[in-house]
């Protein structure tokens, strides 16, 4: 779970920074206003492909670890099986004493 917090945090801190560093980039640039703008549409597309990558690589890392929480449950399902299945055959193979009343 500590993975997940960990990403978020960084992927806020990605958005965050690229957004801080462009906006800073805009206002120090000494362009005119149509380089200004060729540049805010180069740097959006270069943002928006390292976004989606990092929501790819979130994606597939959600899906490893649902795999292995899956894989997980699934085995200590089928240990609680067996424990069952000795304890109803413990408690199958003690015959109790009729009562002599």
């Amino acid at each position: 779970m500590s993975d997940h917090d960990d990403f978020g945090s960084f992927f806020v801190g990605f958005l965050v920074g690229g957004l801080t560093g462009a906006i800073v980039a805009l206002l120090f640039a000494p362009q005119s206003g149509e380089e200004t703008r060729a540049v805010i549409k180069e740097k959006s597309i270069e943002l928006r492909d390292k976004a989606s990558k990092i929501a790819e690589e979130g994606l597939s890392k959600a899906e490893q670890i649902a795999g292995e929480v899956k894989k997980r449950a699934s085995e200590v399902a089928e240990k609680g099986q067996v424990i069952l299945e000795e304890g109803k055959e413990r408690l199958g193979g003690k015959k109790q004493k009729p009562d002599a009343t």
